[in-house]
């Protein structure tokens, strides 16, 4: 088999794939929750290797994602270019989802795209499972890919987090958590508002709420989250 190049197909990219993938893998997949039937069983440290070496190819992202096979779709999602990644893909990328693992994938492109923020209120709106997912794992991708945005971006998030704090599914309320720890860990301005909404979900009488609000307590209280936010305030002076 020819070694993996900017220059290979989406075809030869897929036979690659599907030679190096692992039962073992797919199985301990499992283990965390992850749906296997799309998968082959290929570490995320490998697909990214791969998608390095091919480097970007806006074109043949969109024929690896129509693949269907959930390395080839998080490896078309590293080498898609965000600035022709219109709101449109992302909406027809997200109808698909059906896996934790897949949309926390994905959500690290949809941040790069222009239309970010408008996705994350839109996708938040949406009743599906992985859909509403992708705006809170989006959130949380945000605060570490949007360096110059303004702290009044993300508190405009808090509302939407106090909104769904109540969805028991599984998946969603662990991205509403990620969420709402990664916004009171952006900085100190951004910790207190953060802080005080955990505070006040943890008081909460639904039991999804209170999970969440008491786990990001937990962390925004701790003396290493407090002692790097202090030094990094210092660092910004």
């Amino acid at each position: 088999m020819a070694e993996l190049s900017p220059q290979s197909s989406a075809e030869e990219i897929v036979a690659h794939l599907r030679s190096i993938g692992s039962e073992e893998n797919r199985l301990g997949m499992l283990r965390y929750g992850i749906k296997i039937e799309r998968a082959l069983g290929i570490s995320h440290g490998v697909q990214r290797q791969i998608a390095k070496k091919i480097k970007g190819n806006h074109e043949r992202a969109f024929e690896l994602w129509q693949t269907g096979i959930m390395e080839a779709q998080f490896i078309a999602s590293v080498t898609a270019d965000p600035k022709r990644f219109s709101a449109a893909d992302a909406r027809g990328w997200a109808a698909s989802f059906d896996s934790w693992d897949i949309v926390d994938g994905v959500s690290d492109l949809f941040v790069d795209t222009d239309s970010w923020r408008e996705l994350i209120y839109e996708f938040a709106a949406d009743e599906r499972e992985f859909v509403r997912r992708t705006a809170f794992a989006m959130m949380a991708w945000s605060v570490v890919h949007r360096k110059k945005e303004p702290a009044a971006t993300f508190l405009d998030f808090l509302p939407i987090i106090e909104a769904h704090a109540t969805d028991g599914r599984n998946f969603v309320k662990k991205a509403v958590n990620w969420a709402l720890r990664s916004i009171g860990k952006r900085s100190m301005d951004m910790h207190g508002p953060a802080l005080a909404l955990a505070q006040r979900l943890a008081a909460s009488t639904d039991k999804t709420a209170r999970w969440i609000g008491k786990d990001a307590v937990r962390e925004l209280s701790d003396a290493k989250t407090l002692n790097r936010l202090a030094a990094k305030t210092k660092q910004g002076k």
